[in-house]
């Protein structure tokens, strides 16, 4: 009744709508039977309505379907996705680091769920110690309240799960003020886990497309760190990531050197070169069985694992692959065709992870910073800027420029705030696109001032202003327009090749 594309649904919701009968028949000697009709999306939400009311169900024209063999009975896609060479599984994500056969990748992870990403991230180091201190603070007081209660009551004779359920409702009738979570009240508190704060958790993480920030990465703060640990077991750890995102969703990848948060673009998959053991050790994640797929298809013993894990990265980001295999990239991993001339791809691999990961220090693209007049509008200003108490001007201090973080693709300009703008953006920057943004988008939006959402944060910790980072940005956005239209000259090369796709 709608893919939810428009406002034709009859929810008015994103979702698609179905209706379903499920019917159950005795001894049915058949099997199973799907019958299946769908309603023009273009139709508005009266006329499905309407369809609905006026169709007897005994009279529709029903058409039978089948489901394929992963269970899909609409948008089958039909290709040749089953003989390729399947890179993961569901149950390589386990942690018990059992070797994997028969596929390209022995391990993957979820990016860092934090579940309070305003208390653990920060731009600012010192700012984010200074959270983090107030968090422990707050959470060892609950493990020390909870505890207390917990003693209490068993003394009293209670026992089992009343007992737990009534420290828990006393625990929280006091209303923490730090974010809280079902699994750090079970897997933390519960266990009476005390927290401290160590410098040494803090590192970068990708929080957002070409935005770093820093992080708190620690168990306590942290809700899940999956296997993330054991690709960065350490701040000086040196590994690659292959950041890949599907879930329904367009399909596209960015690489890093550093701990991807879950939602660096939606819901994102962590495919390392390496792993660390137990004792540090940093081992292939590509498997023997993946490197001999390889040199036995290209009669080559000479290829590395290295040169796979950039071939695995290019063709990822090839649009013919990702147009031929949309269907499959929603619902499944990614599996990797061969390509003619192997070396080709290896070499494309390798000069797009150099730039998504060294995006810092690539050659800034030539953007000219225009600046309004300053005295004139500085002037406008503080005529108008004035404090809250008692509404006097504010002395002494310069006005507040209102920060935009806007742009405009068509006119390749990207306005900074009401006294500055950028231009001379080509068009081919805004081409490279991660999800819906363009990787410029990802960042004016990330430097953007809101309004935490957490009333602590908020009220205590609400330290961050644009001006503070304007410099920064703008020499961001220039390397990242850099990168945008060298990804996109090497995507165009791509384009170029014949891949049977």
């Amino acid at each position: 009744m709608g893919s939810g594309k428009s406002i034709s649904n009859v929810f008015n919701i994103i979702t698609g709508v179905a209706i379903m009968f499920l019917i159950k028949k005795e001894k049915s000697t058949v099997g199973s039977k799907i019958n299946y009709i769908a309603v023009d999306d273009s139709i508005s939400k009266q006329g499905k309505l309407d369809w609905l009311t006026s169709n007897v169900f005994d009279t529709i024209n029903f058409g039978s379907i089948s489901p394929d063999k992963n269970n899909n009975w609409l948008n089958i896609a039909d290709t040749d996705f089953e003989s390729l060479v399947p890179i993961l599984d569901k149950a390589n994500k386990q942690s018990d680091f059992l070797v994997r056969d028969k596929l390209l990748f022995r391990y993957y992870s979820n990016g860092c769920v934090t579940n309070r990403d305003e208390w653990v991230y920060d731009f600012n180091k010192r700012i984010l110690e200074q959270k983090l201190k107030y968090f422990f603070e707050e959470y060892n007081y609950y493990v020390s309240l909870w505890q207390k209660e917990f003693e209490l009551n068993k003394y009293y004779g209670k026992k089992g799960d009343e007992l737990l359920e009534l420290s828990n409702a006393f625990v929280f009738s006091n209303k923490p003020t730090i974010k809280w979570s079902g699994r750090l009240f079970r897997d933390k508190l519960l266990k009476v886990r005390v927290g401290k704060f160590n410098d040494d958790n803090i590192r970068y993480c990708m929080y957002r497309p070409f935005t770093k920030q820093y992080l708190y990465y620690d168990y306590i703060p942290i809700d899940i760190q999956g296997q993330l640990k054991s690709f960065f077991p350490g701040r000086e750890s040196q590994n690659v990531i292959i950041n890949i995102n599907g879930n329904g969703k367009d399909f596209h990848c960015i690489s890093t050197n550093i701990v991807a948060d879950l939602h660096l673009t939606g819901d994102t998959t962590c495919i390392p070169l390496h792993y660390f053991n137990e004792k540090d050790e940093r081992l292939d994640n590509i498997t023997d069985w993946g490197l001999e797929q390889f040199t036995s298809h290209y009669k080559n013993n000479k290829i590395t694992k290295e040169d796979i894990f950039h071939y695995t990265y290019a063709v990822l980001q090839n649009p013919a692959y990702r147009k031929k295999y949309e269907l499959n990239l929603k619902r499944e991993f990614p599996r990797i065709p061969f390509y003619d001339d192997f070396y080709q791809w290896v070499k494309w691999g390798k000069q797009l992870m150099e730039l998504h990961i060294n995006y810092e220090t690539v050659k800034p693209f030539v953007l000219e910073l225009h600046q309004h007049e300053v005295k004139a509008e500085a002037k406008r200003q503080k005529e108008i800027f004035t404090t809250a108490e008692e509404s006097k001007p504010l002395f002494g201090h310069q006005p507040k420029i209102k920060a935009k973080l806007k742009a405009d693709k068509n006119a390749g300009v990207i306005e900074l705030d009401e006294l500055s703008f950028l231009t001379g953006v080509p068009k081919e920057a805004w081409e490279y696109k991660l999800g819906n943004r363009s990787a410029l988008e990802w960042v004016l939006d990330q430097y953007k001032e809101k309004k935490p959402s957490d009333p602590t944060i908020a009220e205590k910790f609400n330290t961050y202003r644009f001006a503070d980072y304007k410099d920064k940005v703008i020499d961001l956005l220039k390397r990242v327009c850099t990168v945008s239209v060298e990804t996109v000259a090497i995507v165009r090369e791509m384009e170029k090749v014949r891949t049977h796709e």
